[in-house]
């Protein structure tokens, strides 16, 4: 994470180099707001009960915001929040009088994923401009809920890694349709405290959330 977090700086750095050895005309500022499909692609290693995870999929507005270092060069940092529902599958519940395959309620937990990524914008023709990101995001597990199964629930926040690929389209000078797909690769550490199933029953997992946001809108330049 250190890696990522210094390879942002380095762009960051060219980008401020960039714009003080050539100075960009017109508006500097972009801001979004997006419709946003969250599908997570998750994946689990569950301690004691085995099995896997299951998180639904969510939709939800996010607005973010995009300063130019210069033409082709800039960054962009989304805000949206979402909650998601989660349970286990398929696991082993025998040790403790239950199925030997069930589908453990986790309750909900709600997610506020800041993302800051660096772009390359292209202008490959009037009014269309596709553009490539990648950089870094720190997700923020809050209000846990834990259901009516287990005692509790306790999520690790963490940073991860996310790519970018999105266009804009202009519909004015200052206004612009946009779409835009994001990456992000996600991994948290749960424990799950269930020694109200059975004493000092504690079940560890980690977490592989890994979520595609998929996201089009309508955005204003200045």
């Amino acid at each position: 994470m250190k890696k990522i977090i210094l390879t942002m700086a380095c762009l960051f750095a060219v980008g401020m180099g960039l714009t003080q050895a050539q100075s960009i005309t017109g508006k500097q500022w972009q801001v979004r707001l997006r419709g946003l499909a969250v599908i997570p692609n998750e994946s689990a290693e569950i301690g004691a009960i085995n099995g896997d995870v299951s998180i639904n999929n969510k939709f939800i507005p996010e607005l973010d915001f995009t300063y130019f270092f210069t033409k082709n060069i800039a960054a962009e940092l989304i805000l949206g929040t979402t909650k998601h529902n989660v349970h286990t599958t398929g696991s082993n519940l025998t040790a403790i009088g239950g199925a030997a395959s069930a589908d453990v309620d986790l309750g909900s937990v709600w997610l506020l994923p800041p993302t800051l990524t660096a772009q390359y914008h292209l202008y490959v023709a009037k009014g269309i401009k596709p553009y490539i990101g990648a950089g870094v995001n720190y997700t923020i597990f809050y209000s846990v809920d834990e259901g009516k199964t287990v005692k509790d629930v306790d999520y690790k926040n963490k940073f991860g890694f996310a790519t970018q690929l999105g266009a804009d389209f202009d519909i004015t000078d200052k206004f612009f349709l946009n779409v835009d797909a994001k990456y992000i690769f996600l991994k948290t550490d749960v424990t799950v405290d269930a020694s109200n199933l059975a004493k000092d029953l504690s079940i560890p997992a980690t977490v592989d959330i890994n979520p595609f946001l998929v996201g089009a809108g309508i955005g204003y330049r200045f």
